[in-house]
């Protein structure tokens, strides 16, 4: 039992540690500490349900339904390319225009509505939680659902420790400047997954 749990939270973290969209707008949220909690909360859950459905055998119906999988790529191109366009038009903006506010900052609906975007509209997130864990999961027969619950919390540990770690690097992003880099590195990184999948 314990080998099953030690090897969800271990496969699960090697999945979420590569830098994607999703990673990438934590760590811009915990940057300007906006709504962190609901976003690393919404991105936790949303792993835990995929997870979930994942090590329940999921991945069998994704392969009987084949245009599922076509349609949620293009979707997640068509969305990656726009929020790509957003960060550089806010980079172009300066970076005084990007740093938080006091008292103010983006709407929380806003920030839920982009956060379950790029989490659910993400082929790569149902790669990695309804196949790949899934998949891995069915070696552990009796235990599965320890696996699978060892791999939600590696979720939710990585991502408050990335929302909420961002803080540390405050000091670095003190500088509009620095503003400016992040996003037109979030633009960029935006665009490249969405180009990766468009010509996978």
């Amino acid at each position: 039992m314990w080998q099953a749990g030690i090897a969800g939270y271990f496969t699960a973290l090697s999945l979420i540690l590569a830098i994607g969209a999703q990673n990438a707008f934590v760590l811009r949220q915990g940057l300007r500490r906006e709504h962190v909690g609901v976003v690393v909360a919404i991105c936790a859950v949303s792993d835990a349900v995929l997870i979930t459905l994942g090590v329940a055998g999921f991945g069998a119906v994704s392969r009987a339904v084949p245009w599922l999988a076509v349609a949620m790529k293009w979707a997640g191109v068509a969305f990656l390319l726009f929020y790509g366009a957003l960060r550089f038009i806010a980079a172009r903006r300066g970076g005084e225009a990007l740093m938080p506010a006091p008292g103010g900052g983006a709407p929380l609906g806003r920030v839920v509505a982009t956060c379950l975007m790029l989490t659910w509209a993400n082929p790569h997130v149902y790669l990695d939680t309804l196949v790949l864990i899934g998949s891995v999961s069915a070696q552990y027969g009796p235990h599965r659902a320890v696996f699978g619950v060892a791999a939600a919390l590696a979720s939710l540990s990585f991502f408050a420790a990335l929302g909420y770690g961002a803080r540390l690097l405050a000091p670095l992003f003190a500088r509009p400047r620095a503003w400016v880099w992040l996003e037109t590195g979030v633009g960029l990184l935006m665009w490249a997954i969405a180009a990766g999948l468009a010509f996978s």
